[in-house]
């Protein structure tokens, strides 16, 4: 692999003319990640070094009339405005919208942005984590105030990402950030709804008219937004498969339809016979619907909150211990894990970047799986014996 040249590394060279060309890095440009090559020209080489080693150097400082004229709250509302919010998707404008104005403007926004170290952000974060949640109005009043190693990560990644384009655009030398240590996040067990309450649990959402939007989920793995974004259109009949390209998520009271979360959540998922036959069935009880899954009071798209209520409601009914709707994604994955769905094609029905990532994600599941290979393996050495 090739060395990178360093910001303002040169070299000199005579050109066909007969004079002396200097040229040399000035910086990297953010949105192609290439060189930003520059060149000084003279008569000698000796002019020539001189006038290089003069621009390296200007190249190296920062623009202190600049600097001089950014807290950290101005040069992060013109960041979010000119770099982040062309290029994010709604839910995350969301975040990082609160991640501003809840959390850093209030936590270092006065700061000057020469001045801005990696200890005032890690003493920053170290209290976000102590004392960083925000008393909603019209909330009961917390009894934590701790803010998730989650989010703390997040900010973090954010503001790191703020202060790199500062280094970019050299108004710092480097980023206080990037020296800051982190809070471990803390794993979420999955809490599975147990295999013998399945039936139990697809009957009761038959009673609420709601078999196929159940049923679908579990052969699946869909994301609730996934599964509440579908149209007819999605669904092709024929081929027995439907086409994941959108979600819906609540922001600010509103009901907002984005792109899936990654580019990899863009997927074709091949259905099960039955699956197909619910849908059309569900399809004849609202035929001129354009929405798969309507809601029934508004006849327009299902709120996620409203569908998570009538989720919880069903295990209540069926007497099951409580298990977030996400979990009903690792329920199917589970299970296709166990019996016999191979790693890749599963990482790809679940929309994740790559194969290792579902790994990761059910060690549980496969751990039993290495064991029933070496088990196969063991027996058939046996036999040889």
């Amino acid at each position: 692999m090739a060395k990178r040249r360093a910001n303002g590394e040169g070299n000199i060279r005579k050109r066909k003319d007969g004079r002396w060309e200097g040229r040399y890095t000035a910086g990297y440009d953010p949105t192609t990640g290439k060189r930003i090559m520059k060149n000084v020209l003279g008569k000698t080489q000796a002019e020539t070094k001189e006038k290089l080693n003069k621009a390296i150097t200007e190249s190296q400082q920062l623009d202190v009339t600049k600097t001089g004229g950014y807290t950290v709250a101005i040069w992060l509302t013109t960041w979010y405005k000119v770099y982040a919010e062309p290029r994010i998707r709604p839910n995350t404008k969301a975040y990082y919208l609160n991640y501003i104005h809840n959390h850093i403007i209030p936590g270092l926004g006065k700061v000057k942005l020469e001045k801005l170290t990696t200890l005032q952000i890690q003493q920053f974060y170290n209290k976000l984590l102590k004392s960083g949640r925000i008393q909603r109005k019209g909330q009961a009043k917390l009894k934590d105030r701790s803010l998730s190693p989650k989010t703390v990560r997040g900010i973090h990644t954010m503001l790191s990402s703020c202060l790199e384009q500062e280094v970019t655009e050299r108004l710092l030398l480097t980023n206080p950030a990037a020296g800051c240590k982190l809070p471990k996040l803390k794993k979420k067990e999955m809490q599975l709804l147990p295999q013998e309450k399945i039936g139990l649990y697809l009957a009761e959402a038959e009673e609420r008219g709601l078999l196929a939007m159940f049923y679908l989920e579990l052969t699946t793995g869909l994301r609730r937004g996934e599964l509440l974004a579908l149209l007819w259109t999605d669904l092709d009949i024929e081929a027995k498969t439907l086409s994941v390209t959108k979600q819906v998520h609540r922001i600010n009271g509103e009901l907002v339809v984005s792109q899936p979360k990654t580019q990899n959540s863009i997927r074709t998922l091949v259905l099960p016979q039955q699956a197909v036959d619910l849908l059309v069935e569900e399809h004849a009880k609202h035929p001129d619907n354009p929405y798969m899954f309507p809601s029934p009071k508004t006849g327009t798209m299902y709120d996620p909150d409203a569908f998570r209520r009538i989720h919880d409601k069903i295990l209540k009914t069926i007497g099951a211990e409580h298990v977030r709707f996400h979990d009903m994604r690792h329920l199917f994955a589970t299970l296709s894990l166990r019996n016999g769905v191979d790693v890749k094609t599963l990482s790809g029905v679940l929309g994740h970047y790559s194969a290792g990532f579902t790994l990761n994600t059910y060690t549980h599941a496969t751990a039993q799986m290495k064991q029933d290979a070496a088990d196969t393996i063991g027996a058939v050495i046996a036999q040889t014996m």
